[in-house]
């Protein structure tokens, strides 16, 4: 029997923070359901803060906005007009009071029928009701307070005189050490999705606010509110919670809100027809797409991925075996098994590192073409362009009130429009500290808040870092496990004694791949064969003509007897372009006019060496 807890440490820190402190800014989740532990039900957390407050010993709680002025319906309207009364009579405050300051206009308290939308009305309402607080609490309620200062760097006259108002309210609220002192204090509470909407100058270095961020909810609390609910629930594979696979379903849904499970369920009920499984009713909600690629890849398939991998990268058998264990790992589910919500961490993590030119970023996209059917759900990153402080706003995005906020992140906005795809880091030594926090992260969640607090999900992808750490160290004479070993000792020195970041090698575990030099002049020969067949294609599309050789093998042997072979297979496409592809341009320049559907082109050789000519034969 499944047993949860539905307290919240948040919500006892509420309890407790509003009986000492003259202020709290709640900020994060605020707009989700949570559970009222008064009702037994679930509500707006609004709603549940509103009669925390009652129940805690405020008389009054006063919601406000800037649009809609008192929440009329939460308080009476006499209460306010008793507050306007008393502050009009001219009340003084207690002798204990501190200094006060009668500089703040209170003759706009005289309307009655005032609904208080002018911040500076409300504000000083507030001021009043604080510094004298008398026998009857009020706490205040600023709702939507994200709307209502700019940028904290450059805040208006107006906005300054909000701030100032709100200070004094606090600072002139009167401390009491006397037998009072176990009640409550008029106390002021903004509620906003971001804390760096409220200015920083109204809260730091000041014990009398205190910040307290409303979390996601929990696994626990997920869990009970699915339990809760889960008759209104429809999937073909879920049919009690005490199901086997209820725990599957339940990190399905990490990272989501109250409100998200809610609508989960309401469209579960929308596409009851579908019998949808529970894994496609959750890629539904969250990309719009009721298959994934992942329940589609077939056995049969996978038996084939190291034949597919080999056709496009040659001499790599040991690094194409490693990538095929992460596949079947993720296939079979045990990907992340080992650890927490493995639902919600990334499909594989791969370490790919190794001299360059030997075939990482082309695995990589051999790899999203196998899996996702086109290389171009290889997302590429340049991780030395990223080597700058601040470069992680680039990747997330960048806050309210900065440049480049409504751009988004270049890495939230790929993964949201490609959920299903293959990221690859390449360089990843070159990248700023701060970004490795963002990678792990990702690696440990699977999820990031970009900068508009919108989240993006790495569950459906799979996760590659390339790096050429160590490659300098390596002899291209030595064996495979000779220069294995010099690369992973370089790497441990590298995150441990450099970085000091032994987290992030521990995430990476045992993925790291490392790529033999190609010291085989047969294996160059092979990837100038891959490299010249998008020549074939592109002649083949344009002037439905074929291209061809006089003796292929001999042409390219002198292609590859021109590359240094410690550039791998980079070389062979260094080659390649002046000797070859530049003359071809050339040619197709000059004889055009006499294409026609049919015809061939074919590469003549001088001899044996690497000088091409052309010529255009009929059909």
């Amino acid at each position: 029997m499944i047993t949860v807890t539905k307290s919240s440490t948040w919500f006892e820190s509420i309890l407790r923070e509003v009986g000492i402190r003259k202020s709290l800014i709640m900020y994060g989740n605020i707009s989700d359901l949570c559970f009222n532990p008064y009702s037994n039900k679930y509500d707006f957390f609004p709603n549940v803060l509103n009669e925390s407050l009652l129940k805690k010993g405020f008389q009054d709680v006063v919601y406000w906005d800037r649009v809609h002025g008192i929440d009329y319906s939460r308080v009476k309207e006499s209460s306010i007009s008793d507050l306007e009364q008393l502050y009009n009579d001219g009340s003084e405050s207690d002798e204990d009071d501190y200094l006060t300051d009668e500089n703040i206009d209170t003759s706009i308290l005289s309307n009655k029928q005032n609904d208080y939308r002018d911040p500076i009305e409300f504000f000083s309402l507030v001021y009043e009701s604080m510094r004298r607080d008398t026998n009857r609490k009020v706490a205040f309620v600023i709702d939507w307070s994200n709307y209502l200062f700019g940028n904290a760097n450059a805040l208006s006259e107006i906005e300054r005189e909000y701030l100032t108002i709100l200070g004094k309210s606090i600072r002139q609220s009167p401390l009491r050490l006397d037998s009072t002192i176990s009640e409550q204090s008029n106390i002021v509470i903004f509620l906003t999705e971001k804390l760096g909407a409220i200015p920083p100058s109204y809260y730091q270095q000041n014990s009398s606010v205190k910040q307290i961020q409303i979390p996601f909810p929990s696994r626990s609390e997920r869990q009970q509110y699915v339990m809760d609910h889960f008759s209104k629930l429809e999937t073909r594979n879920l049919r009690h919670y005490n199901d086997v696979n209820f725990s599957d379903f339940i990190d399905l849904l990490d990272g989501f809100s109250l409100r998200d499970i809610y609508q989960l369920i309401k469209l579960s009920r929308q596409l009851s027809q579908d019998n949808l499984t529970f894994e496609k009713l959750v890629n539904v909600y969250k990309y719009g797409k009721k298959s994934s690629p992942w329940e589609e890849l077939s056995k049969q398939k996978l038996i084939r991925i190291q034949e597919t991998l080999k056709e496009r990268v040659r001499g790599q058998d040991n690094a194409i075996s490693k990538v095929e264990d992460v596949i079947i790992r993720a296939y079979t589910g045990f990907s992340g098994l080992q650890h927490s919500a493995k639902q919600s961490k990334p499909k594989g993590i791969l370490f790919f590192v190794g001299p360059t030119g030997v075939g990482k970023t082309e695995l990589a996209k051999a790899l999203a073409e196998f899996l996702f059917g086109d290389e171009n759900a290889c997302i590429r990153f340049d991780m030395s362009e990223f080597n700058h402080e601040h470069s992680d706003q680039r990747l997330i995005g960048a806050p309210p009130g900065y440049t480049g906020y409504e751009e988004g992140g270049q890495l939230t906005n790929a993964i949201r429009e490609k959920p299903f795809s293959v990221l690859l880091f390449d360089e990843i030594e070159k990248a700023h500290q701060r970004i490795l926090d963002k990678f792990l992260q990702v690696l440990e969640d699977g999820r990031l808040t970009d900068g508009k607090g919108e989240t993006v999900y790495f569950s459906e992808s799979i996760i590659i870092f390339t790096s050429n750490i160590g490659a300098s160290k390596v002899d291209v004479n030595n064996s495979s496990e000779e220069n294995n070993k010099i690369i992973r000792s370089e790497l441990q020195d590298h995150f441990l004694t450099k970085l000091n970041r032994p987290e992030l090698l521990n995430r990476i575990g045992d993925n790291i791949v490392v790529f033999d030099h190609i010291n085989d002049r047969k294996f160059l020969i092979d990837i100038a064969k891959i490299k010249i067949k998008p020549i074939k294609t592109f002649i083949a599309e344009k002037y439905q003509m074929e291209f061809i050789f006089e003796d292929e093998d001999k042409a390219l042997a002198a292609i590859v007897a021109q590359v240094d072979i410690s550039n791998g297979g980079r070389g062979v496409l260094n080659v390649i372009e002046p000797k070859l592809v530049d003359p071809l341009a050339r040619f197709i320049f000059q004889e055009s006019d006499y294409f026609a559907p049919g015809k061939k082109i074919k590469v003549i050789q001088a001899g044996n060496t690497a000088y091409y000519d052309f010529e255009l034969e009929d059909d």
